[in-house]
Formats: C-alpha cells, structure tokens, sequence
C-alpha cells in the first residue's frame, strides 16, 4: 500500500471554480499532468497553466449536450486501478491509461435548483451522472487516489500539497469519507425530490458537531444541521444538547407572535409569556408567571432587546437569550455575565417536516403550524366572548400549542398567570395551573382557559369556574361537548371551539 503518493496525474472537472487557482498553481510547481473538460479547462488554462483534454485521453469529444464527457475506461480505468497488482499496472500499460493520483470534481447544485422554483427540466439537468461516478470511483480506491468532492475543501487540500507535496493514506481515507457523504446526500435529495408518495424515509443533513454529551452526561450527543445559517452566537460557550432543545421550543413559541412578545421558557415549556406594548414591561409580565423556574431558563423575544429590558433581566440567571437584535448598550450589559449564551435569530424558515425515532423505525409528520384565529373561532355557548377575552384566548391557544401534554394555560390581558403541563389527566394539568397561579399571586377572576384537546367531562369547566375562568377555548368533537357546553350556558361562561387539536407529546 502507498501509504504517501506524490501525485503525477490530476482530473479536474468542478462546478464550482473560486478557490481553485492555488491548487492548480501548486499542482504546476509539482510537475502535475492536469486533464480536464469545458469550462474548467478554460479556467485552467486562462492561469497559464498547461492542461491535456479529456477528449484527446479518450478519444471521443463531449456529447449529449455535454451528458456524457469522462464516462470512458481511459479515464475510470486511470482510477480504479491497484497500484500494487501488476496485472491492472500491465492493463494501463497496454491500453495507454494513465494513473489519476488526484480527482477535483464537485455536483451540479441540484438542491440549489430546486430550491430556486425551476422548472422539473432544469431541475433533471442538474443530476450528475459522470461527477458522481468520478467521485465513487476515486472515493473508492482512496489507497492511491485523492478526491476533493467539494470547494469546501479546497484551502485544506491546497495546505498539504504546499507543505507535503503529497498526500497520506489518513488524508485520502478522511477526503474519501468526505466524497461519500456527498455522494450519499446527493443521492438522498434527489430521491426525495421524486418520492412524492413518502414510500422510504430518505434524510440528510450536511454537518455534524459533536457535542459535549446528550440529554445526559452519559449519553453520547451530536447536532446534524447548520446553526451559523440560524444564529449569529455573540457571546458565550458552545451550546449543549438540552440548550439546544429549549432553543427550538422557544423559537418555536415566539414564531406565534406578532405583537412585542417576551417568553421564559424551561424544559421546552414557557413558564413565561405576554404581550405587551412596551418589551420591559413584556418581560416583566412574562418573569412574573413564574419566577423561580425562570433562573437558569432561556428567554426570547421578537423584538429589537433595548438597553431598559437589558437592564431588567441583567440580574436574573439565565442560560440564553434569543433576539433578531441588540442595542449596543444592551448588548454590552448582556456580555457582563461571561458564560451568558447571546444569540441573534436571523430570517430563516422553519422545516415544516419532523420526524423522531420509535422502536425499530421512525416517525415522521408535518408540522403543526396551524395557528387558532379569533375570527376562525366558533362560539358555542349562548354567551359570546368580549374582544379582549378573544384576544386573551388567541394567546392562551398559542401557548397551549407549544405546551407539553396534557395542557391548560390561564391567561389574562395576553399574559400567561399559570400553566399545567404534561399531565397524565385533563383534570390533573388544570388544578397545577390554578395552584400554581395562586402561588404567584394571580387573580383568576376574569382569566380565559385553553385547553390543547376536547373535555371527554364537564368536570374541568367545573374547576374552572370555581377558580374565575370566564372564556374557554379548546377544539371540540367529544361526544360529551354538550356537557361542558351546559355547565358553560348555566354560569355565564363563554366557550369556544376551533375543531383543531394541538397534542404535543
């Protein structure tokens, strides 16, 4: 085995040229034979540098529309053959292959084509068939080739041949898994660019960051995705797994929210939430839900975070804070704390695809992005709701969606007072939501109730009457409805129902 190769040959045929020209200078200084096609070898040779064609190695010109170009045996034998077997050395020999040490090739951009709204012909184009091929078969038999997939790799490959002249089997075997992870999500893509039926589950997610361990310290943890296209990080340490599964709660949860809006979110729930003309004042209705749980949780707003919240919320511990911006004088405040973790949240889509894990296979939904509407509410009681009791049961759905079930959420004045949250009983989340509103001091009379699924009793409007609640908002279709609806009618409750469950497991 050649554990280091000085290359001789190189096949260089990229999509994708900025970054390139160092290589080709270095290849130059090492007496590198280059081959390649179209557009790159014009690139090539417009730096001075000499370069065969691939059409004169073959024999046959570019056909198809350019289709078909290095899909030869003079080019895939130059590959793939063992460097240490004589009968392929004999083979090269007598058919006049030369040995491709190195091969530069990327991917037509086809997620980039399809995501720009082409048409499916285009879209067919930016299929590879020889760059993949090339890839594969280099890739392959990385003992004595090396194979650079992406310009991502560029400037790592131009460093070892600048400092090393060569590569090593360790380098050629890392560029090797590179080229196949490539391939592999290629592939993928494309596949789920067809699969309009959901018949297998194809998903691939370009970058992996190991992280320091799981949900526990016992449990091995990675993030596959791309945080940088997401947030800007200001300040702070890395981002742990059970920071990062609060982090998409909370994005998750201000999303909702059109008005100045301040969450405090802990173990993917908001112990925290309003709405309220001025951020300080959001903040400070939203801590008031429930301050102890707020230490150590992670807050977000969706407005720009001013130098008078920053001041306010500079005394509480908290793990992160999410805004689409900072003052500067508030961002300075924030920095005070050293390991405060600072995120900007830039403009980026959500997926509107998740999928978890279960036994022996995978699960896999759209997204609930269903938002409940005042205007798509229907009144079910004999008593209409006022129009701030539709507002304040607008903003208790939005909350009670992004909540653990079993869920209530008692609101008033778009402020969460209390929440019950992952009950095994209906009844169970709604006397945690009073006692706890009660441990804060919250006055229930006049508050709305939401509920993310239907009363199977009247048992809840029960309690909640008994506590204050004077609106209800849950999605209805119980065979029983009429029940709650009764009990509602009889004590000048307002109810209303929206024909949308929100389970949240």
């Amino acid at each position: 085995m050649n554990t280091f190769i000085q290359p001789k040959n190189a096949l260089i045929s990229v999509f994708y040229k900025d970054g390139l020209g160092p290589i080709i200078e270095e290849l130059s200084r090492l007496g590198v034979t280059i081959y390649s096609t179209g557009g790159t070898q014009a690139f090539i040779e417009g730096l001075g540098t000499e370069v065969k064609r691939v059409e004169d190695l073959t024999s046959y010109p570019s056909i198809l529309g350019g289709r078909v170009k290095t899909l030869h045996p003079k080019v895939f034998g130059g590959i793939l053959s063992r460097r240490e077997l004589e009968s392929d050395n004999e083979q090269l020999k007598e058919y006049d292959i030369p040995e491709f040490d190195i091969v530069i090739v990327d991917l037509y951009p086809f997620e980039e084509t399809v995501a720009s709204g082409a048409d499916e012909q285009s879209i067919i184009e930016k299929i590879d068939i020889g760059g993949i091929s090339l890839i594969r078969a280099a890739a392959k038999n990385f003992k004595d080739v090396a194979v650079i997939s992406s310009k991502d790799d560029y400037a790592d490959f131009h460093s070892i041949l600048k400092e090393n002249n060569g590569t090593t089997i360790e380098e050629r075997r890392r560029f090797a898994t590179k080229s196949f992870h490539i391939s592999s999500h290629y592939d993928s893509a494309i596949f789920s660019y067809f699969d309009k039926d959901d018949t297998a589950f194809k998903f691939s997610m370009p970058n992996g960051t190991v992280l320091r361990y799981g949900e526990n310290p016992h449990q091995k943890g990675v993030f596959y995705g791309n945080l940088d296209g997401f947030f800007d990080q200001l300040h702070g340490k890395a981002l742990s797994y059970n920071n990062l599964l609060d982090v998409d709660a909370a994005v998750h949860i201000i999303s909702e929210f059109e008005d100045t809006t301040f969450a405090i979110l802990k173990h993917n729930n908001a112990c925290g939430i309003a709405s309220k003309n001025v951020l300080k004042d959001a903040y400070v209705a939203a801590l008031a839900g429930d301050p102890i749980s707020a230490f150590g949780g992670i807050l977000v707003c969706n407005t720009e975070l001013d130098l008078d919240t920053a001041n306010e919320i500079n005394s509480l511990f908290f793990e992160i804070i999410i805004a689409p911006s900072y003052q500067n004088e508030a961002l300075e405040v924030l920095k005070s704390k050293k390991n405060r973790i600072i995120l900007v949240q830039k403009e980026t889509a959500l997926p509107n695809r998740q999928f978890r894990t279960i036994l022996n296979g995978i699960l896999e939904q759209d997204k609930d992005v269903t938002i409940d509407r005042a205007e798509g509410m229907k009144t079910v009681t004999e008593i209409e709701p006022s129009e701030q009791q539709l507002a304040d049961l607008e903003f208790a759905s939005k909350v009670c969606k992004n909540t653990k079930s079993n869920a209530i959420v008692l609101v008033k004045d778009n402020q969460l007072l209390a929440s019950g949250v992952g009950q095994t009983s209906r009844v169970d989340a709604l006397k945690q939501a009073i006692a706890k509103a009660k441990q804060f001091d919250f006055e229930l009379e006049g508050c709305v109730m939401a509920s993310d699924a239907f009363f199977p009793f009247a048992d809840c409007v029960e309690i909640a009457h008994e506590a204050g609640v004077k609106a209800v908002i849950q999605p209805g279709g119980s065979i029983k409805d009429q029940l709650s609806i009764d009990y509602c009618n009889e004590n000048k409750i307002a109810m209303v129902t929206t024909g949308t469950r929100h389970f949240k497991h």
